[in-house]
This record gives structure tokens, C-alpha cells and sequence, in this order.
């Protein structure tokens, strides 16, 4: 399970994907059952362990329990934003709505694939998975005083899916959500023996069905399905103060928060006001940020990290700079080239291999990125997850079970990328692809790689930041070296037509990314799997292979860690060999920037940094600062 939406990244918020159904023959086996926790009501649940913390635990660990509440937070974005609402597929939601609205369940930071009771207090399954009953908090309550009820989270699941195709994706498990008791909910589904399911509801966002069928200040009846900037009803610790279209956006602390003493909140939400602030260019931004405009950063760009910071802001202490590896520990991430494989153009491997051939990361982390970053070479990078050498044991059987639907080379061959780094060793990798383009049918004519017909291949670049350019430059002036007519287009400036066309699937090529967690599970058919391959969903590619399909399987339905670890295993190995994209780089680590106004916990939690919501404003050092 790994939250990948767009929309949940602005929400702030943790929701997971499911995908596609899977048919009856796929039953798990009977020893899947949970007997211990069946029917029992449970305040946790994790898909590794067991939960770390005991039921009535004060706090978690990594807060500082007597965090003062104060002060502002001023944050940045990018873009613009056009809407409130949190669960159309179209527009720009807002950045920080996840402080107004909640979900079921919340996750822990010190815990791979765990969370405890957020507005439900307890959650209970049969044996076999096929259902989950929440049992709401009777404190819950929206900040109008009235309270969350079943009839909320039953309607706001039922509109999500209504509304937005991709939750309909996510969802599709998901047969039927009714109100079975008083403070109770049930969610149905339609196979039995996925226990990723239970933990997946856990993470619905709940709205208030009341205040959305209600009407405006203007006296207009709302409407859920359609985009709104009237400041909106929730549950959260925060409330939206005040905001200016597109521009910023205030979020208030709701000084009566219903949930300020229950045990995952202690510590946190600490500032009075966080407010954001959006850029359409990256250069100002950061800019912005050494001028005092905004308090925190985030670095992307290794260039900047290496140089950028030479200001007296810096030297003089103001600003403070670190790297985490904390966010990194309970996650893999996979940044590359997607070639779109509903086109022609790129159906054959051989052509995407040869690909790969014209990227030259080695040259790019010496002249660009300050030998900050590392190759890439597994969907899973940087966990356990991750293929290496070549099969064996419980993954080979399990390759063994697939052999006739995936590339032989799975068994035979350990996958690499192309190691460039010099002139010599990227010709060298440049004569291999053409002679990959070669046996897919092309020729070299002149300076145009040419199919049968005549026609040169290209292909379109699409991004929607400009601060990979240099990067992807590199990349494409390799690509006409050996006569291939690669284009970049940026759409920085408009982000709503970037999500369009890559919702539309209208794209040749784009630069993306898939985060995975350390317990992989449903959220596998919404990437890789056949039925998300047209429509709304993180398969950008256009994956269809019934090899991946039944790989996936494998791993939704192992029924132990090891199991899970080998099946994962053979899964990364397969979509490997099949050379669907040309992997980048990734840090391994967070680098932050912020002006020395704010503290934290001496001790951070060991899958996160905790920003903001564990941090808290400093009288004292914003003094010795200035400003504020």
C-alpha cells in the first residue's frame, strides 16, 4: 500500500489505491484466514506486525507531549489553485486541506504500514477479509458542533466513487458501504482473503453530508459535484482563515478541535496559523525563501544544494540546513522516462532498451547533480523489496509458475542499466542502441533514424517543471545523436493541463515517479495491471500483461512476509526485463532548508521528519532571528 494521488498529495492526507477486480479463481488460501483478530474490535492495524502502540498509549513517542501551540508557519507551493473540493478528478485543489478534513484511520511515524483510530475508534474484520466495520469516535464532531455519523463516511465514500474515476479505480473492491449501527459503518467486498482491504477504508476522507447539501452565504443550494472556493466545512484541527484565489490560502488552529486530546494528536498541530503562499516560477520561489517570504524548503535540485546557500542568512545561522534519510526508510521510488505503450512507436522492448542506452546518468551526476545522487535499478529502490541477481528459491518458483508469460531473460540475465561517464563508454552505449533500433526494423539514415517506411522516430517530452530541463536536455540531445527527433515540451505554467493530458493519456513520454511502501499490495493493479491500463490511474504506461496481472496476485495474496518479499521480488524483476522505463536518479535523503525560528523533538521519528506537524514556533529563536 503507497499513497500516489495527486489530489491526496494536495489534501495532505493518507489514502491508499486498490485497483482492478480480481476473478473468483483468485481465493486466497485457507491458512490467510485471521483468526486472532477476527471479529474482534481493534484501535490498530498493521500489514508488517503488530501494532507498536498498546491500546490508551498517551502519546506517540516521537512527540514532545508539551509542544506551546503558537506562532505562524508560512509555507510555499507551486502553481495555483482553483477549488475546496477535495474529491473532483478535475482542477487544483488547494494545498493543505488535509488539515481540514480527516480520515478514518491515522498513520503513525515511527511504523511501516500501521495506523490507529482517527475519527473511528475501533474497526473490526470476519476472519476472510471480506468485510470491515468501523465504529466512530462519539466525540467526533465537525466544527459547526455537529457530529461525524456513519451517514457521513457512507455518503462521502459513495460520492467519491460517483464522482471521481479515480477513486472509482481505487475502490473497485469495494462492493457496497452501508450504516449498520448507530456509530457504525461496513464495507463490503467482492473477493475475500485480501487483508490490505481493511487497512485501505481506514484511509476514506470523511465530509460532512450535511454542510454539502446545505446552502452557501449566497443562498445557493452546494454541490459536491462541482468546484467551489467557498471556504469548506470539516473536521480538522484547522479551518481555512482567509485566502486570495490561485495566490494563498490561511489555515486557522480550531481552538475547540474535538480530537486535540486523542492519543495521535498529543504533540501536534502546533502552530496557531499555517499559511501557503504559491509561485508559478521555481527560480522566484526560492528566491522568495532567502528573502524571508516563506519559512521552509525543501531542495530538489543538487546544483542549488552544492552552491546555492552562500548568503549571510546561512552563514550567520537564520537559516538552517539538514538532510534526513527518515522518509526514506519505509519507501522505494522508481523516477524515470515513461514511454506511453498504447503507441506504436514503443510496443517493441527492444526499442525501449535501446532507450535506456542514450541516458547517461554517470555524466550528469559528475557536470550536474555534485555526485548527490544514485542510479536507479529497481521499481522497489532502496528496500528489501528490490531484485538482484538472478532468481532463486521462493521467487524462482514463483517466476517458474509465469515462465511462458514473461521475458526469458528474467531467468538468464541480471538486469543493469548502461553505464556511461566518458566520451568512449557513451559511444559505446549509443552504437549498442542503434543496433537495438536495428533489429526492431530502423535505420540510420544520415542523421535520421528511419522506420520501413521512411518515417524518423521522435517523440514529445512532456514535464511539468522546469528544473528537470538541464537533465532531460542531456538526454535528448543523446537521443539525436543517433537520429532520433526528441522534443521538450514544459507546462509549468499550467499545471491543470499537465494532470489533463496525463489523466487523457495524452502524451508520448512524460517524467514521473511511483513511490512504494515496504508492504506492497493492492496499489500493484492500479500501476501495472491490466484493467487500469486505460483510464484514470498511476498506469501511466498502459501496462496490459497477464504475466504482471498474475504476479500482482501473488503478491496481494501471499500469505507471509517472506512469501510477500519473494513474489514483490519477481514482480520488480519482470517489469525490469521488460524495459517499460528508462530509470533516473533518486537522493536517498531529504534536504531542508528553514529559518532558524521553529523546533522539534531531539529525537525525529524514524520514517519522517514530522514536518509540520510535530514542530513547533520558537519565541526565543525567532528573536535571535529577526522578522516575525
Amino acid at each position: 500500500m503507497k499513497p500516489l494521488s495527486r489530489l491526496v498529495l494536495a489534501l495532505g492526507a493518507t489514502l491508499a489505491l486498490t485497483g482492478p477486480l480480481l476473478s473468483q479463481e483468485a481465493a486466497p488460501p485457507p491458512d490467510m484466514a485471521d483468526e486472532a483478530h477476527a471479529d474482534t474490535w481493534l484501535f490498530g492495524t498493521s500489514l508488517i506486525d503488530e501494532p507498536k502502540y498498546a491500546e490508551g498509549f498517551p502519546h506517540f513517542d516521537y512527540v514532545n507531549p508539551d509542544a506551546p501551540k503558537g506562532g505562524v508557519l508560512r509555507l510555499s507551493a507551486s502553481g495555483g489553485f482553483d477549488t475546496f473540493n477535495p474529491i473532483l478528478p478535475a482542477g487544483e485543489p488547494a494545498a493543505g486541506l488535509g488539515l481540514v478534513y480527516e480520515t478514518l484511520m491515522t498513520s503513525s511515524l515511527d511504523e511501516v504500514s500501521t495506523q490507529y483510530g482517527l475519527i473511528a475508534e475501533a474497526f473490526r474484520y470476519p476472519a476472510d477479509y471480506s468485510s470491515v466495520t468501523f465504529r466512530l469516535d462519539p466525540d467526533a464532531r465537525w466544527h459547526d458542533g455537529e457530529p461525524v455519523t456513519a451517514e457521513d463516511v457512507k455518503w462521502s465514500f459513495e460520492k467519491m466513487v460517483e464522482l471521481n474515476p479515480n477513486m472509482a479505480n481505487y475502490y473497485q473492491n469495494v462492493v457496497s458501504a452501508e450504516v449498520t449501527g448507530e456509530r457504525e459503518v461496513t464495507f463490503t467486498f467482492d473477493e475475500a482473503g485480501n487483508r490490505e482491504l481493511p487497512h485501505i477504508m481506514g484511509q476514506v476522507l470523511v465530509m460532512p453530508q450535511h454542510w454539502w447539501e446545505g446552502t452557501g452565504a449566497n443562498g445557493q443550494q452546494r454541490n459536491i459535484g462541482a468546484s467551489t472556493l467557498e471556504p469548506p466545512l470539516g473536521s480538522g484541527p484547522y479551518r481555512i482563515a482567509r485566502f486570495t484565489a490561485g495566490r494563498s490560502v490561511a489555515f486557522e488552529r480550531v481552538e475547540d478541535y474535538w480530537g486535540a486530546d486523542k492519543p495521535v494528536n498529543v504533540g501536534t498541530n502546533n502552530f496557531n496559523e499555517m499559511r501557503y503562499t504559491y509561485y508559478r516560477d521555481e527560480t522566484v520561489r526560492f528566491e522568495a525563501f532567502k528573502g524571508d517570504q516563506f519559512d521552509f524548503w525543501q531542495e530538489a535540485i543538487a546544483r542549488r544544494w552544492a552552491t546555492g546557500y552562500e548568503i549571510p542568512a546561512v552563514t550567520e545561522g537564520r537559516i538552517i540546513r539538514e538532510t534526513y534519510e527518515n522518509p526514506f526508510r519505509s519507501s522505494g521510488i522508481l523516477f524515470g522516462f515513461v514511454p506511453n505503450l498504447r503507441l506504436e512507436k514503443f510496443q517493441d522492448p527492444r526499442v525501449r532498451e535501446a532507450l535506456n542506452y542514450a541516458y547517461d546518468f554517470e555524466t550528469l551526476n559528475q557536470t550536474l547533480f555534485y555526485e548527490q545522487y544514485r542510479r536507479i535499478d529497481s521499481y522497489f529502490f532502496g528496500t528489501e523489496l528490490a531484485s538482484s541477481g538472478l532468481p532463486e528459491g521462493e521467487e524462482l518458483e514463483i517466476l517458474e509458475s509465469v515462465r511462458d508469460l514473461v521475458p526469458e531473460s528474467v531467468f538468464t540475465e541480471v538486469y543493469t542499466n548502461p553505464v556511461g561517464g566518458d566520451q568512449t563508454q557513451l559511444r559505446a552505449n549509443l552504437r549498442e542502441a542503434l543496433r537495438l533500433f536495428s533489429e526492431a526494423g530502423y535505420t540510420l539514415e544520415g542523421n535520421r533514424l528511419v522506420d520501413a517506411n521512411g518515417q524518423q522516430f521522435g517523440f514529445e517530452i512532456l514535464i511539468d517543471n522546469p528544473i528537470l530541463e538541464p537533465m532531460i536536455t542531456a538526454f535528448q540531445t543523446n537521443l539525436q545523436a543517433i537520429g532520433i527527433n526528441a522534443t521538450i515540451r514544459t507546462l509549468a505554467a499550467d499545471p491543470a493541463q499537465y494532470l489533463n493530458r496525463l489523466r487523457s493519456r495524452d502524451f508520448e513520454m512524460v517524467y514521473e515517479r511511483w513511490g512504494q511502501s515496504l508492504s506492497p499490495g493492492n496499489e500493484q493493479r492500479f500501476m501495472w495491471g491490466s484493467s487500469s491500463a486505460e483510464g484514470d490511474s498511476s498506469n501511466y504506461l498502459g501496462v496490459a500483461d497477464p504475466g504482471i496481472d498474475q504476479l500482482i496476485n501473488r503478491v496481494i495474496f501471499a500469505d507471509d512476509r517472506e512469501t510477500l518479499i519473494a513474489a514483490t521480488r519477481a514482480l520488480d524483476r519482470v517489469l525490469l526485463h521488460n524495459h517499460f522505463v528508462v530509470p533516473t536518479y533518486t537522493a536517498g535523503s531529504a534536504r531542508i532548508a528553514y529559518w532558524n525560528r521553529f523546533s522539534h523533538p531531539e529525537e525525529l521519528p524514524e520514517y519522517a521528519i514530522g514536518f509540520p506537524s510535530i514542530w513547533w514556533y520558537d519565541d526565543a529563536k525567532a528573536a535571535a532571528t529577526g522578522g516575525r
